[in-house]
């Protein structure tokens, strides 16, 4: 049996209350969702977004129009988590460049490096991309967005966007309940 026939096949089960149905479609997608979510997500926020959007197709798979969108559906249910789970990172005071610099400075330069590898790899490839590509190879600005086929503005955004979230990282590793 075709897999996008199985797929529909499922959904419409799944539609009808059929609880083996949503448990079998569930697990069918859940491959899908962490390739998009790995996408779109922080990476420590990956396995969040996918359960938490596993569990919304499971509560509304009922309310879909179209079995047909169901794929369409199911990514634009990741990106929403995705997105709510970057705004939870950030619902705290914003700290200026003083205390900011201040904090990092009295840091270990083993703790701050450890810190600073954990930052990194919680950005979404598309801006831990550039930060590679800037800081690490050191390319300008054109060079990245020549690599990668896109504006330089786009360019410039993506960094300042992927710095902000390294330093905010950062910073909430150190103001965080277990700093201390």
């Amino acid at each position: 049996m075709d897999i996008g026939i199985d797929r529909t096949i499922l959904v419409h089960a799944a539609q009808s209350g059929d609880p083996v149905a949503i448990s079998r479609l569930l697990a069918l997608c859940q491959a899908d969702a962490r390739r998009y979510a790995y996408k779109h997500c922080a990476v420590s926020d990956i396995d969040d977004a996918v359960q938490e959007s596993l569990l919304v197709v499971a509560r509304k798979v009922r309310s879909l129009k179209v079995a047909a969108a169901f794929s369409s559906w199911l990514f634009v249910v990741i990106k929403r988590e995705c997105r709510k789970l970057g705004r939870m990172m950030f619902r705290h005071d914003q700290i200026d460049d003083e205390t900011a610099e201040t904090l990092l400075v009295s840091r270990t330069d083993d703790a701050l490096r450890l810190d600073l590898v954990k930052a990194l790899e919680s950005l979404p490839a598309h801006y831990l991309e550039v930060v590679l590509l800037r800081d690490f190879e050191e390319l300008t600005i054109a060079e990245i967005a020549d690599r990668l086929g896109e504006e330089s503005g786009a360019i410039k955004s993506r960094l300042h966007r992927a710095r902000g979230l390294v330093r905010e990282y950062l910073l909430g590793a150190e103001t965080g309940p277990e700093a201390g």
